[in-house]
């Protein structure tokens, strides 16, 4: 275990953005962890997972840890479900196809979300439909002053829309060492968001099941969303937005093509990535900072891009879907 300095991020960050770390390491266990963090207890410090959602502006002058807790264990079962726990520094998609392997449902939907299993509570991961928090049982995470492991519940993690208190209130005060998820025997099939159904039929499948379910949202991510190994992206970039219906209405009358989708507290959730669309932001490429040319919620890196090109470029975005529809948009991703 050894403290490297000067080193570049770019392969350690899915933008690819080349900037460098004063001191650099990783760790696979807390006893690891203790010993990098006992004699640079005054740097400040970033814990890199996957580097999934993160956008660099700038070098860090401080310590970079690379989270590499490994392991998945069946932890216990009762009729229903059973619970597993996966190390935080476990690729998330390899994760969720372990579990569909096994049968294992309430992670199908999730297939294909870059990053680690520890950024997924971190985040409150979601796609068509699902949500970390339906699936999740608790977190053992490691306390940076205390020097301890604290367990979470998900009343403690406070979830909330692609946020946690991990992300706010306690934010770089803990490292996630793993992850517990409680799974179904039984899958509960939520096709009905997005093009699941369409694909489904596509594929010509006639016994539904989690495997197919995981393949058809495979399928639809891989003809929207650009692979971060050929195009340097962190997903999507910006939050959807949520309004109130009277809002709504209003926008709909101006608007008539907006695409909203009602929730429970009767709000509606916009389509960020249709508000940026209809700025006239897709496609755009500013050097190599650009938006993705098949959805406009991604920013992408065509080669060298800076990250405060990126940044730049996502606050031009912001402030035309403001003057335009009176809407603030929220970047998901971290930017440091």
């Amino acid at each position: 275990m050894q403290i490297e300095q000067n080193i570049s991020l770019r392969q350690y960050n899915t933008f690819g953005i080349d900037v460098k770390a004063k001191l650099f390491s990783s760790f696979g266990t807390q006893e690891e962890l203790d010993d990098l963090l006992t004699p640079t207890s005054k740097l400040p410090t970033i814990i890199l997972g996957g580097g999934s959602n993160i956008l660099f502006t700038k070098d860090f002058d401080g310590l970079v840890l690379k989270n590499e807790t490994k392991g998945i264990d069946l932890i216990k079962e009762d009729l229903n479900h059973v619970y597993v726990r996966s190390g935080a520094g476990e690729n998330w998609h390899q994760f969720v196809l372990y579990a569909i392997q096994r049968n294992w449902a309430g992670l199908e939907n999730l297939s294909l979300i870059p990053g680690n299993v520890g950024a997924s509570p971190m985040q409150n991961i979601g796609a068509y439909g699902v949500e970390i928090r339906e699936i999740f049982d608790e977190l053992e995470a490691y306390h940076k002053k205390e020097r301890k492991i604290h367990t979470f519940s998900a009343n403690d993690c406070e979830f909330g829309y692609r946020d946690s208190v991990f992300k706010k209130k306690y934010r770089n005060d803990f490292v996630i060492m793993n992850v517990t998820f409680r799974l179904n025997k039984k899958p509960h099939f939520n096709i009905s968001y997005g093009a699941i159904e369409e694909e489904l039929e596509k594929m010509g499948v006639k016994d539904l099941n989690i495997q197919a379910v995981s393949q058809a949202v495979i399928n639809i991510r891989s003809s929207k969303l650009p692979d971060p190994a050929k195009i340097g992206n962190a997903g999507s970039f910006f939050k959807n937005p949520e309004i109130g219906m009277k809002q709504y209405n209003k926008l709909q009358a101006l608007f008539p093509d907006i695409i909203g989708y009602p929730l429970q507290n009767g709000n509606t959730k916009l389509a960020a990535g249709w508000l940026i669309e209809a700025c006239g932001w897709k496609g755009i490429r500013r050097g190599d900072a650009g938006v993705h040319t098949q959805q406009a919620l991604v920013l992408v890196n065509y080669g060298e891009a800076t990250g405060k090109e990126l940044y730049d470029l996502s606050e031009k975005i912001l402030q035309s879907v403001k003057r335009k529809f009176g809407i603030q948009l929220e970047r998901e991703v971290n930017i440091i």
